[in-house]
């Protein structure tokens, strides 16, 4: 299983989201700390779940974090998370 589908897998089962995407931006951070041959070490989390409703900002994230704490400690280099409200709307901007 890809370290992309391994993170969708976790935080589907961990947070049954009203939305999630799982961004793979490894290309953007070619030659940077980090990167490697094969990509799956840049990801961006885009996430819509009414477990994060009475969370902070921090604990939102922190949550997000401890789920893939394995595959941040391994194969994940950075980790960029994006908290939508469960109601959306879930699109946002494309950052360039």
């Amino acid at each position: 299983m890809s370290v992309r589908e391994t993170i969708i897998q976790k935080l589907e089962t961990r947070f049954s989201p009203e939305h999630l995407e799982v961004i793979d931006e490894s290309n953007k951070h070619f030659g940077h700390a980090g990167w490697r041959e094969g990509g799956e070490t840049h990801f961006r989390v885009r996430i819509a779940t009414r477990h994060f409703e009475s969370n902070s900002r921090v604990a939102q994230h922190r949550a997000v974090m401890s789920t893939l704490d394995d595959e941040l400690k391994d194969r994940v280099h950075a980790l960029a998370i994006e908290v939508l409200p469960p109601e959306g709307p879930f699109t946002l901007p494309q950052h360039v």
